[in-house]
C-alpha cells in the first residue's frame, strides 16, 4: 500500500484546509484510513479514523472542526479542517491500516498563524 498525502500549506487562524491522502497499490481488504499529526517536540497523535465500514472518530481537539471522509472510486481519504487554531500546526501524516500493519504515507506540513 502506498500513501501519497496533500494540501498542507499556510493558513490563518480560522482559515480553512484539506488534505487529501491518495492510495495505490494493493488496497483491497485495508481496515482502516486515518490522519496522525505531529507537532514539534511532541509525539505523533490520531487525529482523525475512517473504518472500512464508514465510522469514524476524533481527537476530542479537533472535534466539531475536522471531518474525515472517503470517496472510495478514487481511493482517497480526506481530512477537511476548518476553524483552524495554531495549535493543529504540525505535520499531518495519513495512515492506512491493514492485517494488523500499519502503513504511512509521507507528512504534509500544516502552520496555522495567530
Amino acid at each position: 500500500v502506498q500513501l501519497q498525502a496533500s494540501g498542507g500549506g499556510l493558513v490563518q487562524a480560522g482559515g480553512s484546509l484539506r488534505l487529501s491522502c491518495a492510495a495505490s497499490g494493493v488496497i483491497f481488504s485495508i481496515n482502516a484510513q486515518g490522519w496522525y499529526r505531529q507537532a514539534s517536540g511532541k509525539q505523533r497523535e490520531l487525529v482523525a479514523g475512517i473504518s472500512s465500514g464508514g465510522s469514524t472518530n476524533y481527537a476530542d481537539s479537533v472535534k466539531g472542526r475536522f471531518t474525515i471522509s472517503r470517496d472510495n472510486a478514487k481511493n482517497t481519504v480526506y481530512l477537511q479542517m476548518n476553524s483552524l487554531k495554531p495549535e493543529d500546526t504540525a505535520v499531518y501524516y495519513c495512515n492506512a491500516m491493514k492485517c494488523g500493519m500499519h502503513y504511512w504515507g509521507k507528512g504534509t506540513q500544516v502552520t496555522v498563524s495567530s
